[in-house]
């Protein structure tokens, strides 16, 4: 049976482990990032909210902080620009969808711009037509209307603009042979 967390007393908490010195905050916040950055890449921001949330003092994370940007530990230029091709890649997401989630991760705006220039506007299509291609076969025998408003659903809930995702929806059932004339969206 595992012992309870926190009441270890001398022996050091759990079965094999010794008890070390108390660190400083310093050591405390050079290892909870190391260890956060070895799981995988982690903004500037997203580190210090871990720190804060463990009690290090802000200038101590500061320090911290700035000395991993200066040794290339930390890079938020490079996590936006990973983010995107990945998650465009791999999930399919527009640039809308993109920028929403870096900057919730706490990438600048400027990073994210930067970040986002990866893309153009005929790669972002072709992913949503490739999208598009890959739900079109499960929605085979629904009402056309249907039919429509789950694709550019699928769409708009990766970040595609309505107009693209209903001209690459359109453009799939005419393709398919369906009669796409009048999907029932003006302008489009």
């Amino acid at each position: 049976m595992r012992e309870q967390e926190g009441g270890g007393g001398s022996r050091g908490g759990r079965e094999g482990r010794q008890e070390l010195p108390p660190q400083s905050p310093e050591e405390q916040a050079r290892a909870i990032c190391l260890r956060l950055l070895t799981g995988s890449p982690r903004t500037r921001r997203q580190l210090a909210d871990a720190l804060h949330k463990r009690g290090i003092p802000d200038e101590v994370s500061h320090e911290v902080l700035s000395r991993y940007e200066e040794v290339g530990l930390i890079d938020d230029a490079a996590f936006a620009g990973a983010w995107v091709e990945s998650r465009h890649r791999g999930r399919g997401l527009a640039r809308r969808a993109l920028a929403q989630e870096l900057r919730t991760k706490g990438v600048h705006a400027t990073l994210v711009e930067e970040a986002l220039e990866q893309l153009d506007s005929d790669q972002e299509e072709q992913t949503a037509r490739e999208l598009v291609e890959r739900k079109l076969r499960s929605t085979r025998g629904l009402e056309r209307d249907k039919r429509i408003r789950r694709l550019a659903g699928m769409l708009a809930r990766k970040g595609y603009p309505e107009g693209m995702a209903l001209r690459v929806v359109r453009r799939a059932l005419e393709a398919e042979g369906e009669d796409a004339d009048d999907l029932g969206y003006p302008g489009e």
